[in-house]
């Protein structure tokens, strides 16, 4: 999947830029691919997909590097900024069955099913909208949790991102797409981004061609949503945007670990703004880890303003003793 996502930037790259040539040179494992055996909330590790890509970008080994921006962290470590978000393919989750289950809704599994998900958010959501089923945890990549699922009897079903199978190619295997009545997703799922040396401004204003304004504006909310409650794969946040008409609206909950305790509000903003040649150190302003030149930057704060309201009014609702009883549990599993 990480190959196929970065095949497709390249691709982009390529039809923007012919005269130039761009070289996949280095295919890396990192530690969230290596540590199989253990739940990512439990390896403690904030850069978990991230830091050995990091690393060969600070050698000068490579220029850019594509992520799930769901893999990023809201803070990035100094030097480096996310140059380009490329639009956003569906954010939802999705169930795919086990071929004896094809047909089935999770609603119509049997009591006792096994679902197996390697996230306490889908977890947390689930377990209280389909209190008859089990979960438990599956790690590996797209093509491993597969296998898993078909040529063992351990899963009755599990749940995956509906983007990653659709880029896999494997939009067939999806046999129920999770709307947000049953599970919100996580921050920046469904979006690539493209991360670069933040003071490399011709690798930077190259990428920055590959922006979506739209995703941009919805991620930057999450991102800052979640910077301010200081979640992450450790703790049960999800959220849900859409920006319509320009007005952003972004619906964010957080989760105890069984589902039995959330908090969950909704609250918009305005973006629509229009774009101001801002020359000079305005140029490169970094939100939530993101620089996006060719985005107007009232909206860009207008969306990170939004994010950091609604955790703001999350965390008087409690949204703190939630998340920090989450933490406690997941440590003690």
């Amino acid at each position: 999947l990480a190959r196929i996502q970065t095949d497709s930037v390249v691709m982009m790259l390529r039809e923007l830029y012919p005269d130039l040539r761009f070289e996949i040179a280095v295919a890396m494992s990192t530690t969230g691919d290596k540590i199989l055996d253990t739940a990512l909330s439990k390896i403690g590790e904030k850069s978990l997909f991230t830091k050995e890509l990091e690393n060969a970008l600070e050698r000068n080994e490579v220029d850019l590097v594509v992520h799930s921006l769901k893999d990023l962290p809201t803070c990035l470590p100094p030097g480096f900024t996310i140059g380009a978000v490329c639009k956003r393919e569906n954010p939802l989750d999705a169930v795919v069955f086990h071929p004896k289950n094809c047909g089935k809704t999770l609603s119509l599994l049997p009591e006792k099913s096994v679902i197996g998900t390697s996230s306490l958010r889908r977890a947390a959501q689930l377990k209280k909208k389909f209190p008859h089923l089990e979960f438990r945890d599956i790690r590996g990549n797209l093509n491993t949790r597969l296998k898993k699922l078909d040529e063992k009897e351990d899963f009755s079903a599990i749940i995956l991102a509906a983007a990653g199978l659709k880029r896999m190619g494997w939009e067939n295997r999806i046999g129920q797409l999770l709307g947000p009545e049953d599970c919100l997703y996580a921050v920046g799922q469904g979006a690539l981004a493209v991360e670069v040396r933040a003071k490399d401004q011709e690798i930077l204003n190259m990428v920055s061609a590959l922006h979506d304004a739209d995703t941009v504006l919805c991620c930057i909310a999450e991102r800052a949503f979640m910077k301010r409650l200081e979640g992450g794969c450790s703790v049960p946040v999800a959220v849900n945007t859409l920006l319509k008409d320009g007005q952003l609206y972004l619906t964010g909950a957080v989760y105890s670990l069984d589902g039995s305790d959330s908090l969950k509000e909704t609250m918009q903003a305005g973006v629509s703004y229009p774009h101001q040649n801002e020359d000079g150190p305005n140029d490169d302003v970094q939100h939530v880890g993101i620089t996006a030149k060719n985005v107007p930057g009232q909206a860009q704060e207008a969306a990170e303003n939004l994010g950091v309201e609604l955790a703001s009014l999350l965390l008087s609702k409690g949204a703190k003793h939630i998340l920090s009883v989450a933490r406690q549990l997941n440590d003690a599993r």
